[in-house]
């Protein structure tokens, strides 16, 4: 898939479903070359610091924490803030999954965090509700404070409609402008539990072509944001 679309670095995250379990992260990372891939862990009190050396000698650089409540799998708060002292040593940054009501009710936790952080997956937010729905405005307001990115990902889900998703793009557009120094993408390949029409992935790339302005925002999402956030050389 990569090849097809053009993309010669990645990241690979963790899947929800494997919960802490990453012996296949680790498998693949091995056996992608390391300067060009990248993973992102699940990380609990059960993480080893062993654990953690391994994970980051394969090339993870990133903790996701799940906070979507009807999935099961929210960190308590303590966990939370164990797990980013941790990571922090590690100089890796955490990726924030919520639904956006979670995020509503998770911002005065989420304004604490000094850490670099990724709200994952534009915050689900519900494109028909428009820009002044609460969790985007929450979500705008952790874009103010320079530690906070934004991963210009699944605006096909979010839109109301099929391809070509036209009620993503103001969205996009909006946490560009917000913040186009700390932007990136994501295709969410291979789309699991999707409900809609599979997506070309090809036409996730154009979505995300729609919300940016010119051919240097292009660059800085797709290349020197990631490099920099990653560390790729």
């Amino acid at each position: 898939m990569h090849a097809a679309l053009g993309i010669s670095r990645a990241v690979l995250v963790q899947p929800s479903a494997y919960l802490a379990d990453h012996a296949l992260l680790i498998d693949v990372l091995k056996a992608a070359p390391h300067s060009n891939y990248r993973g992102v862990a699940v990380i609990d009190d059960g993480a080893s610091d062993a654990d953690l050396r391994l994970l980051h000698e394969v090339g993870v650089r990133a903790a996701r924490f799940n906070f979507w409540k009807d999935l099961g799998m929210a960190p308590d708060l303590g966990t939370f803030h164990r797990s980013i002292d941790r990571v922090r040593d590690l100089g890796w940054h955490i990726k924030v999954f919520a639904s956006p009501e979670d995020l509503v009710e998770l911002i005065p936790v989420l304004r604490r965090v000094k850490i670099t952080a990724v709200l994952d997956r534009m915050a689900h937010l519900n494109f028909s509700r428009g820009l002044s729905q609460p969790a985007c405005r929450a979500a705008m307001e952790l874009l103010k404070e320079e530690n906070w990115w934004i991963l210009l990902s699944n605006g096909d889900r979010s839109s109301a409609s099929e391809h070509p998703w036209e009620d993503a793009v103001k969205f996009g557009r909006a946490m560009y402008e917000a913040a186009p120094d700390r932007c990136i993408w994501g295709s969410d390949w291979p789309h699991l539990a999707y409900t809609k029409r599979m997506p070309n992935d090809a036409d996730l790339i154009e979505l995300l072509y729609r919300y940016l302005p010119d051919r240097q925002a292009r660059r800085r999402v797709l290349v020197e944001n990631p490099a920099r956030l990653y560390g790729f050389s």
